[in-house]
């Protein structure tokens, strides 16, 4: 039983664990400020120009079951509204990461064209290259 106890926070300890987490509550922030900004700019604007304020109140009754559409619009917004944030951030996210790899293979050639090979590299390479010839002969 100990050994299961250690293992477990061996597990709860890894890196991965922890940045999982802390997603998961960045996430639940982040989801808050995308219903808000949903609930509390979007639908009442989009309200305005449909004629409707509150999406929400949008119904129908069928016998005694009472179909509530207007908050499935609204889910819907909120998750477009979501999907469309998410996918600007990554772009932002990915094109940074391009750009700043990009800058480092720059660095690196220019690194690379500046310094000189050293002669005792220069002389090694020369013989690996006629080794190799020979063996092709």
């Amino acid at each position: 039983m100990k050994a299961f106890w250690n293992e477990f926070k061996e597990f709860i300890a890894r890196g991965n664990v922890l940045s999982m987490a802390v997603g998961l509550i960045v996430g639940s922030a982040f989801t808050a400020i995308v219903t808000s900004l949903n609930q509390d700019i979007i639908t009442p604007l989009l309200g305005l120009i449909l004629g409707q304020i509150d999406f929400a109140a949008l119904s129908f009754t069928v016998g005694g079951a009472t179909v509530a559409y207007g908050r499935f619009i609204q889910a819907v917004i909120t998750f477009l509204i979501t999907a469309l944030t998410l996918f600007l951030l990554l772009k932002g996210v990915n094109r940074f990461l391009r750009r700043r790899e990009a800058e480092e293979k720059a660095e690196a050639k220019a690194e690379e064209a500046v310094s000189p090979v050293p002669a005792d590299v220069q002389l090694l390479t020369e013989i690996r290259d006629l080794l190799a010839k020979e063996r092709n002969v």
